[in-house]
């Protein structure tokens, strides 16, 4: 699973064409092409996915991954920058992620011993607990390579960040998670 963990090889005239694509989408969405808009979403749904879920609880995550993308729909007209799309609806669900907590009623968890720590599932939760635990850079990231399954240039170019912080940041993220669970 780590031998390609760390891909890194976006040629200059991939990340073009991205950012064309995205420009593209954008300006047809703003015309109002509906259609554009659902292409945007299946461009950008598993990295908003990846985010919130690194924030929330997955029995919430796929009402806040809609909501983002409401919330995104009502206010693109005000994106100035089309191509910073990316990086534009990562800010969006790291702040609807947030709201969910500010805004969320206090709930009790279940008692620990009555999970089957056997299950794959629970063992799945630990891991993401586990995520869950780490500053946040590393939380994102690895939410987004293991559980969404992009790649390293894939995270950079849609949340905007240098692939040289994602790889960093998948590296040191590994390392702690590891760490915390005693791997």
């Amino acid at each position: 699973m780590t031998g390609n963990l760390f891909f890194f090889a976006p040629s200059e005239q991939t990340a073009t064409a991205a950012r064309r694509t995205a420009v593209r989408l954008v300006e047809r969405v703003t015309a109002g092409d509906a259609e554009a808009f659902g292409e945007l979403y299946r461009a950008y749904a598993p990295m908003v996915h990846g985010i919130v879920l690194a924030r929330v609880n997955r029995d919430d995550v796929d009402d806040l991954v809609q909501d983002v993308f409401l919330s995104a729909y009502r206010k693109l007209s005000s994106l100035r920058d089309p191509a910073a799309v990316g990086a534009w609806l990562a800010m969006i669900a790291r702040n609807c992620a947030a709201e969910y907590y500010r805004r969320k009623r206090p709930t009790e968890e279940l008692p620990e011993d009555l999970c089957d720590r056997e299950t794959p599932r629970t063992e799945a939760r630990e891991i993401l607990n586990a995520i869950r635990s780490l500053p946040d850079a590393y939380r994102e990231t690895l939410v987004l390579r293991l559980v969404e399954g992009m790649t390293g240039p894939e995270i950079a170019e849609r949340t905007g960040l240098k692939p040289e912080s994602v790889r960093v940041n998948l590296h040191r993220g590994m390392k702690l998670l590891r760490e915390k669970l005693g791997l």
